[in-house]
């Protein structure tokens, strides 16, 4: 109304045609010549800025959306937006000027829903556009996070990084559906409503859920390690959300639920960076404990893959059905499969072959039979009986 009552105060065709000339002059100055610059020179600042800010992160994300927006494009397409702006308010002031205001109020509805439409979407395109980059910035910070940090391992990174961008994403979308108008209390109701629809059907996906986040936090093993999870041994190869992946030592591909893996006992072998072995080895009764003590402790001695520190060493445990047992307790550093089956092999060979030589026997199982007297006599009724049957003989059944 302000601008009508300013414009319409020029009464004569002349002033107005000069007006609507200086008008033109004005909008098709800025329009084509001042705008396009400016924007340019915005660009480069922020560009700048970007750069300074982003310090190198997020490459990946900024090409993905240059590739689906090319910056010429939406340089171009922003500038044409401004110039339709100010275009649109040079023909608001013509017609003010030349009496025909009531078509700006007529049309003034139409532009202003298109305008609000119009911020609306590149509002939203703005947050979705920002939201993409900063989960790949936030990615890039959780990886040099974990480069400064030994207590963040591999599974927890990528868990983190993956919960993190999913936040981001998520609060974008609430945004942009708060921009839009929508219902965000019943959407939220309807979403609970389903969410506890989802978790009675699918109970056991949600338990090896909630358990790979406790597995995150507990870290009980390590992509790489060498466990026992219930009857399952093997070396660890990957750990998801939902499961943990194994591969055992007959080479064959084993995937564990983490429900069951935080049910049951796990035995990490390489948690402490080395491991024990127990072997039993019998001598005979005969035999000297002590000089078979020696002899195997110095086999032990002589092998590459034990440690000497600890140092192995052989103590007689105790008496077996057939032989006196010494137990042999030795470590392997670093604790591998491969190093274990390695060193005990070893040892059974050496020892063996020492034991011969020192004339120590390694006795195999016996068993010695003896009878009472009575089981004696009976025998020899027995055999008497049979030879009389035989005709070699008669029974004599007077007593002695």
């Amino acid at each position: 109304m302000r601008l009508d009552a300013l414009l319409g105060s020029v009464a004569t065709t002349e002033a107005r045609l000069a007006v609507t000339a200086g008008i033109l002059l004005v909008t098709l100055a800025v329009g084509w010549l001042l705008l396009p610059r400016g924007v340019r020179a915005a660009e480069r600042v922020v560009t700048h800025w970007l750069e300074r800010f982003l310090d190198g992160r997020a490459e990946s994300s900024i090409e993905t959306l240059q590739e689906a927006v090319p910056v010429s494009f939406g340089l171009r397409l922003f500038v044409g937006l401004l110039q339709l702006v100010l275009f649109a308010i040079a023909a608001v002031a013509i017609l003010a000027l030349w009496g025909q205001f009531a078509v700006v109020v007529a049309v003034l509805p139409v532009a202003e829903n298109a305008l609000t439409i119009g911020a609306q979407a590149l509002l939203s395109a703005v947050l979705l556009g920002a939201a993409y980059v900063g989960s790949d910035v936030l990615e890039e910070y959780v990886e040099d996070l974990s480069a400064d940090s030994d207590r963040i391992t591999a599974h927890q990174e990528q868990l983190l990084s993956r919960i993190m961008q999913v936040g981001v994403l998520v609060i974008a979308g609430i945004t942009v559906l708060g921009i839009w108008g929508v219902n965000l209390g019943g959407l939220l109701v309807g979403a609970g409503f389903l969410g506890i629809v989802l978790g009675m059907a699918a109970r056991q996906t949600l338990g090896s859920l909630i358990a790979g986040f406790v597995l995150m936090f507990a870290r009980p093993f390590e992509i790489g390690d060498w466990v026992e999870i219930g009857d399952q041994e093997g070396l660890v190869t990957e750990i998801t959300i939902m499961n943990t992946h194994m591969r055992n030592f007959d080479g064959e591909y084993v995937v564990v639920p983490n429900d069951l893996v935080t049910n049951q006992a796990i035995t990490n072998r390489s948690r402490e960076g080395r491991l024990r072995i127990h072997m039993e080895v019998g001598i005979g009764y005969d035999d000297d404990p002590e000089e078979a003590s020696e002899i195997a402790k110095e086999v032990l001695d002589e092998i590459d893959t034990i440690a000497n520190n600890p140092k192995p060493y052989v103590i007689p445990s105790g008496f077996g059905d057939s032989a006196i047992l010494l137990d042999l307790r030795f470590w392997i550093d670093p604790p591998t499969p491969q190093a274990r089956w390695r060193s005990k092999a070893t040892a059974v060979e050496a020892i063996q072959r020492r034991f011969a030589d020192a004339d120590i026997s390694i006795p195999y199982p016996q068993r010695t039979v003896s009878y009472p007297p009575e089981t004696a006599e009976t025998d020899e009724t027995v055999e008497r009986v049979e030879r009389s049957a035989n005709g070699k003989g008669r029974v004599d059944n007077r007593p002695a």
